[in-house]
C-alpha cells in the first residue's frame, strides 16, 4: 500500500495529507491502525528519500521501500512475493541490494535536491547540515491564543487539564506548543477551540504578525491572506478596532476565514474575492501585509513532499509572482504607511534578493529595522535584526522570512 501511495503521489500536486485522506476513503478495508501505520511509512520514506534512493541508486517507490526494509533487517524476499504483496525482486534490485553504496554527498545527507545546494549554502553556510537535520524532524503543534477571548495562562491550564503536554512557545507571547504526535484532531474537538480561545498557527507566523505592529484603528490590507490566519492575528492585536481587507487570488483558500472570524469574535475583517472597487483605492492602507506565495521550503518538516516537487522553473516563476505582488502592495500603501513582506521560505532568492530588487524598483520605500518593532517586554528573538529569518535549528519554528518597508 505504501508503494502504491508513493506512486500515486508522483502523479499529483495534492498535499500529502489530502491525498492520503482521499486514498483511504476509497479503500475502506484499511482499519484505523493500518491507516496510521501506512501513513507513517509514507512520510518516513519521503523524509529520507535522498538517503534511500542513494542506497538503491533509484528513486522509484519500490526502491525506496526496499532500502528502508534493508535498514530494518527485514526478510525482503518474504515480503516481495507477488499476489497481495509487491512483485518479486528483479535482478536489478537484487544487484543493488548486494552492492555497497558510495559515500553520501551533502545533498543526500541533508535530504534536499542537489540543484538547491548552492542556494541553501547561501542561506546557511557551514550550518547547512545542522539546519537540514532540523528540517527533517517532525514539527510540533503551535497554537495562537486569541487575546480577544482568552489569556495564555488560562488556555495553558485548560489544555493541561484536558491531558495535553502544553507549554508556552519560547518567543511569541501569544503562543502555546504541543509536542509532535499528540495530534491536532483532538484539539479541534476541544471546547476551547470551539469557543475561539485559540487558533492553529506556527510560532514564526505569529512572530511575523507581531512584527507588523498592527494597531487599533488602522486600515490594513492582507494581500495574500490564504485561510486568514494572519488577518485574525492582526485583528486581535488591533483589539478588533479598525479594518482589515483580506484578499487571496484563490477564493477557496479564503473561504474558511468567515467561520474562523465568527468563532474568534472578530468583526473588523472584510473578505474580498476580487481586486478593484472602493475598498481598493490606491494609497489607502496604513499597513499592507504580503505573505507571498513561495517555495514552502520553510515548511519541509510538515510537508516533506515539497522538497522533491520544487523545480528551477517553478522557483523562477515564484520570483516573478513575488516581485509583481510587492509592486502591487506598494501601490496600496499610503505615504507614511508600512509594507511587510513575508515568506515561508528559507531561500535568499525569495527573501533578501526580492527585497533588494524591490528597493531598486521603488525609490519611495525605505527599509524598516524590524528589531525596533519587537517589544522589550517579549522574549529575545534569534534571527531578528533589520529583517527576520527563522528556521527550525535557530528559532525552533518553521522556516520563515520577514522584512519591512515604509513609504515616504
Amino acid at each position: 500500500m505504501a508503494i502504491e501511495i508513493l506512486e500515486g503521489l508522483e502523479q499529483t500536486s495534492q498535499p500529502f495529507d489530502r491525498f492520503l485522506k482521499d486514498w483511504f476513503r476509497a479503500r475502506r478495508f484499511a482499519g484505523s491502525k493500518d491507516r496510521r501505520a501506512i501513513a507513517e511509512q509514507v512520510f518516513s520514506l519521503t523524509r529520507r528519500r535522498a538517503h534511500l534512493a542513494h542506497r538503491m541508486t533509484s528513486q522509484n517507490p519500490r526502491a525506496l521501500m526496499i532500502a528502508a526494509l534493508l535498514e530494518e533487517g527485514a526478510d525482503i524476499d518474504a515480503l516481495f512475493t507477488g499476489g497481495y504483496g509487491p512483485a518479486p525482486l528483479t535482478q536489478e534490485e537484487r544487484a543493488a541490494i548486494a552492492t555497497a553504496p558510495p559515500p553520501e554527498p551533502h545533498w543526500v545527507q541533508g535530504e534536499y535536491p542537489q540543484w538547491l545546494e548552492e542556494e541553501l549554502t547561501r542561506a546557511f553556510g557551514d550550518r547547512l547540515l545542522d539546519e537540514m537535520a532540523a528540517l527533517q524532524a517532525r514539527a510540533p503543534v503551535d497554537l495562537r491564543v486569541n487575546t480577544l477571548k482568552a489569556k495564555r495562562p488560562d488556555v495553558l491550564a485548560a489544555l493541561k487539564a484536558e491531558g495535553f503536554t502544553a507549554a508556552p512557545t519560547p518567543h511569541s507571547p501569544w503562543g502555546i506548543r504541543i509536542p509532535a504526535g499528540e495530534g491536532s484532531a483532538a484539539l479541534t474537538k476541544s471546547a476551547l477551540f470551539e469557543s475561539g480561545a485559540f487558533e492553529f498557527q506556527d510560532e514564526a507566523a505569529q512572530i511575523a504578525s507581531l512584527l507588523a505592529r498592527a494597531e487599533p484603528g488602522m486600515q490594513v490590507l492582507d494581500l495574500a491572506a490564504g485561510a486568514g490566519g494572519k488577518s485574525l492575528a492582526m485583528a486581535a492585536a488591533m483589539s478588533d478596532q479598525g479594518s482589515i481587507l483580506a484578499f487571496d487570488d484563490h477564493a477557496e483558500r479564503l473561504a474558511p476565514l468567515g467561520e474562523r472570524a465568527r468563532r474568534a469574535g472578530v468583526h473588523c475583517i472584510t473578505m474580498a474575492g476580487r481586486r478593484g472597487g472602493p475598498l481598493w483605492s490606491n494609497g489607502k492602507f496604513d499597513l499592507v501585509f504580503l505573505d507571498a506565495p513561495c517555495s514552502g521550503t520553510g515548511t519541509w518538516r510538515r510537508q516533506p513532499e515539497l522538497r522533491w516537487r520544487l523545480t528551477p522553473d517553478r522557483l523562477a516563476e515564484l520570483n516573478r509572482i513575488q516581485d509583481w505582488l510587492l509592486d502591487d502592495a506598494a501601490r496600496h500603501t499610503k505615504p507614511g504607511g508600512r509594507l511587510i513582506y513575508a515568506t515561508c521560505s528559507i531561500l535568499p532568492v525569495e527573501n533578501q534578493d526580492r527585497v533588494a530588487a524591490f528597493l531598486d524598483r521603488q525609490p519611495d520605500f525605505v527599509p524598516l529595522n524590524l528589531a525596533e518593532n519587537w517589544s522589550e517586554n517579549w522574549p529575545g528573538l534569534p534571527g531578528l535584526g533589520s529583517d527576520f529569518q527563522a528556521s527550525p535549528a535557530l528559532t525552533g519554528t518553521d522556516g520563515f522570512y520577514c522584512a519591512g518597508f515604509r513609504r515616504n
